[in-house]
């Protein structure tokens, strides 16, 4: 019973020993096993997984890639070029991309080899992209995810990186994240494939290495030689080909113009070290080769010379105004943007062919520099700027006016800093008399409302044209403060008469001289629609809306005076070419007739006659001098067969100046001098339609003999008119006039013979008597001589047969006046002297006569005039006196008795 107490009644409790237990059950799977099974599973299920959608999304992203555009490749980022009247280089437009396109022949081979060692030395093997490459990138950037590197490692082949530059480089630039990177990088490899197959190896580099970025704005190879070595590419040594394609990794880092660089040249010294030895390694160099140029880099023997990069240009004064010309036309002809043309402009490699005359312009800079040339204030100083700009300031412009085209355009003094105010173009102020040609004198004779021989009163301006034009309390006078009286139109002009201005402008009418003015290219605010801006050049300048002219405006405006009245408006440049050498813009000017031929001749031969001051040499100068009311500008425009030109003289913080305007003229002389150095005399011929004729310059009519027996001379000139305007009758203002020659009043019946004359007056109804001219207006005042009235001689006591004692002198006919000895008797005095010459006739007592007479004594038969100096020997009881005495009382007694 005890064995069966031990035994289990469960049966799963029973516990079963046998050697074949392993066979007859199966064996169950471990729980490590089991995971690793479903990881791989799972692995190979999400791997395929992502494959797919791998592919697909790479798939998707090649569906996106842009497709290949060779002139998108070639259509690179480069300045816009300027070049002279000449066709020679001026300058480079600044550019947000310094860049020169060269050839591949401009490309030393030791440069393409050196690019080709550093940066993708299996180039001319692979097919686009190189695998190897991609691969080992991939790797290394695997090491990265894991920690164990730092940095994402490129794979990108000579090819990858020009479509990175060119097609891709908007992607490239706005690139934010990783994914973006990634999406951009198969675009890549896409599009270097097919350019591998559509380009030659030898254009894919030649491209490539004229779109690298190397250093700030500096693109592409050339540039950088310039930039770096100051020279062109093709002219780089070996050490110089290492350095340009070593900086290409991080232009930043290794620039030599870095300052740290500068401070510590080992990164870009090792960096050129590394060029040089792939070379070697490659085949490229020879042993011996390297060991110089590997020395030099040791030694720091780059030589560098660095290139101004600045955005101040070659002749500045001329460019921009010549660019913004450009960039007008363009987005009129092309509806651009002011952004696409500016980009334009910029970075798309334009030829600009300028109307520059550099020669002269450098000229005539140094003519402006020149402080000795500019005759106002102290010559001596040249006062400055804290920039050291010179206070004093000038403009210039010289145009040839028969085209249209500008040749010289100075804006200022001194070294200003880049696109300072540009006083010949851009800037306007009031013009002071030079207006007088164009909206006052040209205006009315081209309209026939005058000529030139028409008589203008240079006197006070009436009250009715002071209120009229709302004068208020100035009143206009001229610069010198007098008035002539008549003048002719010509001499008004000549001689810058602003009263004969005013009151011809307002015959001619505000609006015609305005239209007049706005032709001549004039620029005037609504502020300015008045007489005196008109009239005088005196424009009101509203803040905001600034109004005048400047030298280049009245330079092209006097142009038209040689031109048969035709201005054209002024070019800056005549053509236009895109990089690639299409036509983009032919400039021709605009042309406007701004006055009739014969006007033009007209006026250009009255300004002949005021330009002495700009004359320099025997080729005719035509021109008129402008000061502003406060003498703060200085004005000369003008023109000779050849040129048109204005010169301004002037502070840009408007002060009065000391000087003349004449000293503008004397500078327009100074640069029209070097404008025409070995040019030949010649004159502007007078068109047809104009005739000669003489004319009176008081009355504008044929002149008859009276006016050249004028008081003051000759009145008669032979004059221009425009054929139909010559005078048709004849003068009527001069007469001749009887007057009494010692006071100039009209004779009467009165007036003594004797001073009875007839002179030649002119007639002048309400003459000015302050005007230079009224003497000789016909005068008005009658002649008051009294009758003449007669002294008889017995009605003074004189007896006939009297020696002479001593002079006696009748002053009138109420009292004389004697001398004896010293002694002087007289009686009334008012005006004249006379001497009594006889005593048997009349005499008239204006006149003057002599007189012998004897004067009675005690002794009556002695002869006093005979006095031999003796005592009187008769017996007389009477004390003696002396002969003196008894002369000096027998005179007396018959003054005495004269008077009584």
């Amino acid at each position: 019973m005890a064995k069966d107490s031990n035994k289990s009644k469960n049966p799963k409790e029973k516990v079963v020993k046998s050697k074949n237990t392993k066979k007859s059950l199966k064996k169950k799977p471990s729980k490590i096993k089991r995971f690793f099974k479903y990881f791989f599973l799972t692995i190979l299920i999400l791997g395929l997984l992502i494959g797919v959608v791998g592919v697909g999304y790479v798939v998707a992203v090649i569906k996106t890639t842009p497709s290949l555009d060779v002139n998108a490749i070639y259509n690179l980022n480069q300045p816009s070029v300027l070049y002279d009247d000449k066709g020679e280089f001026i300058d480079d437009l600044p550019s947000t991309e310094i860049r020169y396109i060269i050839s591949y022949d401009e490309m030393p081979q030791n440069l393409i080899n050196a690019y080709i060692a550093i940066e993708d030395e299996r180039f001319m093997s692979h097919g686009g992209i190189d695998i190897k490459r991609i691969l080992g990138a991939a790797a290394r950037d695997v090491m990265v995810i894991l920690g164990k590197q730092n940095g994402i490692h490129g794979a990108s082949t000579i090819t990858q990186q020009l479509i990175k530059n060119t097609i891709l480089s908007s992607e490239a630039a706005s690139e934010s994240s990783s994914i973006d990177r990634i999406n951009r990088k198969i675009k890549e490899i896409v599009l270097a494939v097919q350019l591998d197959k559509e380009l030659s190896k030898e254009e894919i580099i030649r491209t490539y290495l004229n779109t690298i970025p190397l250093s700030g704005h500096i693109y592409g190879v050339e540039a950088a030689s310039r930039y770096f070595f100051g020279k062109h590419a093709e002219d780089l040594t070996l050490l110089e080909c290492a350095y340009i394609a070593g900086i290409t990794q991080a232009p930043t880092t290794y620039s030599a113009y870095n300052t740290g660089a500068s401070n510590y040249p080992n990164g870009y010294i090792n960096r050129t070290k590394t060029v040089l030895s792939k070379m070697l390694e490659l085949g490229y160099i020879s042993q011996e080769d390297f060991d110089v140029a590997y020395a030099d880099a040791e030694a720091n023997n780059f030589n560098f010379k660095k290139l101004n990069t600045d955005s101040q240009v070659n002749h500045e004064w001329f460019v921009y105004p010549a660019v913004e010309q450009v960039k007008e036309d363009l987005i009129e002809k092309y509806k651009y943007t002011e952004d696409e043309v500016e980009k334009l402009l910029v970075n798309g490699g334009l030829k600009i062919y300028t109307t520059l005359n550099v020669e002269m312009q450098n000229a005539v800079q140094e003519i402006l520099n020149d402080r000795s040339n500019l005759q106002v204030d102290d010559t001596s100083v040249d006062e400055t700027d804290s920039d050291g700009v010179p206070l004093l300031q000038a403009s210039a412009t010289i145009i040839d006016y028969k085209t249209g085209q500008v040749k010289v355009l100075i804006g200022g003094r001194g070294n200003q800093p880049p696109t300072s105010l540009n006083r010949a173009y851009f800037d306007l102020k009031s013009i002071g008399s030079t207006t007088k040609p164009l909206t006052v004198y040209g205006p009315a004779i081209d309209t026939k409302l005058i000529t030139a021989g028409t008589p203008l009163d240079d006197t006070s301006v009436s009250d009715e044209i002071l209120k009229k034009y709302n004068f208020g309390s100035v009143v206009p006078k001229n610069a010198n403060g007098s008035m002539a009286g008549y003048v002719t139109a010509r001499e008004a002009l000549t001689y810058s008469k602003n009263l004969t201005s005013i009151k011809t402008v307002d015959m001619l009418g505000l609006d015609t001289a305005l239209d007049y003015g706005e032709k001549s290219g004039l620029k005037y605010a609504s502020e300015s629609h008045t007489m005196s801006a008109l009239a005088l050049g005196q424009f009101e300048q509203p803040i905001g809306n600034r109004d005048g002219g400047n030298t280049t405006i009245l330079a092209s405006a006097y142009g038209a005076f040689g031109n048969n009245g035709v201005r054209y408006e002024p070019i800056l440049y005549t053509r236009v070419e895109d990089a690639s050498g299409n036509v983009l813009l032919e400039k021709e000017p605009e042309t406007i007739n701004l006055f009739s031929p014969q006007t033009s001749y007209i006026i250009y031969d009255i300004l002949k006659g005021s330009s002495s001051s700009a004359e320099f040499s025997d080729i005719p100068v035509a021109g008129k001098t402008g000061t502003t009311n406060s003498s703060d500008n200085f004005w000369f425009a003008g023109l000779t067969p050849y040129y048109s030109g204005s010169v301004w003289i002037g502070y840009d913080n408007p002060k009065r100046m000391s000087g003349k305007s004449s000293s503008a003229a004397s500078l327009f002389g100074k640069i029209m001098a070097v404008a025409h150095e070995g040019l030949e005399y010649k004159d502007i011929d007078a068109p047809s339609g104009l005739v000669q004729a003489k004319v009176c310059k008081d009355s504008g009519k044929s002149p008859t003999d009276l006016c050249y027996e004028d008081q003051r001379g000759n009145r008669v000139k032979t004059e221009y008119f425009i054929k139909g305007t010559e005078p048709k009758s004849v003068c009527d203002v001069h007469v001749s006039v009887a007057v009494n020659s010692s006071n100039n009043k009209l004779a009467t019946e009165n007036t003594p013979a004797s001073l009875l004359v007839n002179k030649v007056f002119i007639k002048k109804p309400n003459a000015n008597p302050n005007a230079d001219d009224y003497p000789f207006v016909v005068p008005t005042q009658e002649d008051d001589t009294q009758a003449e009235e007669y002294i008889d001689l017995s009605q003074i006591g004189l007896r006939a047969n009297m020696d002479l004692l001593d002079a006696i002198v009748i002053l009138n006919n109420r009292g004389i006046k004697y001398s004896f000895n010293g002694l002087s008797v007289s009686g009334n005095i008012t005006s004249g002297q006379y001497t009594l010459v006889s005593y048997t006739e009349k005499i008239k007592s204006d006149e003057t006569v002599e007189l012998k007479i004897k004067a009675t004594t005690n002794t009556p038969d002695e002869d006093i005039g005979n006095n031999d100096n003796t005592n009187d020997t008769t017996n007389d009881n009477t004390s003696p006196e002396s002969d003196t005495d008894v002369q000096r009382n027998s005179i007396t007694n018959i003054i005495n008795g004269i008077f009584n």
